[in-house]
């Protein structure tokens, strides 16, 4: 099933210098994702690229019932800063490798979550088709080339995550999913402001690729005063039905 709803637009107030505003926009994708899964009861749920564990506060905030909460991320610092409880099993593990789904068995009572992740999938083919292999039920959060948007533009540079078409293309690969577009906007007091948050924030590696005149010249013409972010909301369920 193919469903995508209404855009949706949230705003942001200026942005302020400490550590978590860094993750502002992160942090509420998470929030996000987490109020469209069905609060039942899991036997485990497995955070994707939990980062430091936005997934799991917001899974503790809505009483979630869950047997074993799985945290995986590429960075041990990451990992270190994710809560540690007695169901908490951290796993520090690429999902650009095959090596890390070995790690996971198939449970028609398991689900899975990835927030703000997917969008460094080296081959989403490859990585969608292993977490079908193994879970039936996943949401996913993603964001899209659209983030930045005005930035590459007048740079003109490509994005360098995936497009909208191409997560929703992929996905369908593999999962009966709904989709559900979300934008936000994060205000700054300067453009340098928001250079400092694009290198520190994570969310997209395209600033990289500018030269230090690029980035003098888009600080004195860039139009706006907020940074644009477009996620994907992704519901799904295993086209191919898994022996339990």
């Amino acid at each position: 099933m193919h469903k995508e709803e209404a855009k949706l637009v949230k705003e942001f107030s200026r942005f302020a210098h400490h550590y978590d505003d860094y993750s502002v926009i992160q942090a509420e994708v998470a929030k996000t994702l987490v109020a469209k899964v069905p609060n039942i009861k899991y036997n485990t749920i497995i955070d994707i690229g939990c980062g430091s564990g936005g997934v799991y506060r917001n899974i503790k905030s809505n009483n979630f019932l869950f047997e074993k909460f799985i945290a995986v991320d590429l960075s041990q610092e990451m990992l270190s800063l994710h809560p540690s409880l007695g169901k908490i099993v951290k796993v520090c593990a690429d999902f650009n490798k095959s090596k890390m789904y070995k790690t996971f068995s198939y449970d028609r009572n398991n689900i899975l979550l990835s927030s703000s992740a997917l969008q460094w999938s080296e081959d989403l083919d490859f990585t969608l088709l292993e977490f079908s292999k193994r879970f039936e039920k996943a949401h996913f959060a993603i964001f899209t080339s659209n983030t930045f948007k005005t930035l590459h533009k007048i740079a003109k540079l490509k994005s360098p995550i995936y497009s909208r078409l191409q997560l929703q293309e992929i996905v369908q690969k593999y999962y009966s999913a709904t989709f559900e577009i979300q934008q936000y906007r994060l205000y700054f007091d300067s453009v340098r402001d928001m250079f400092s948050y694009i290198k520190k924030s994570g969310v997209s590696g395209g600033e990289k690729k500018l030269s230090y005149k690029q980035a003098k010249y888009l600080m004195k013409v860039y139009p706006l005063n907020y940074l644009e972010f477009e996620v994907l909301f992704v519901k799904g369920e295993n086209k191919v039905k898994l022996d339990a």
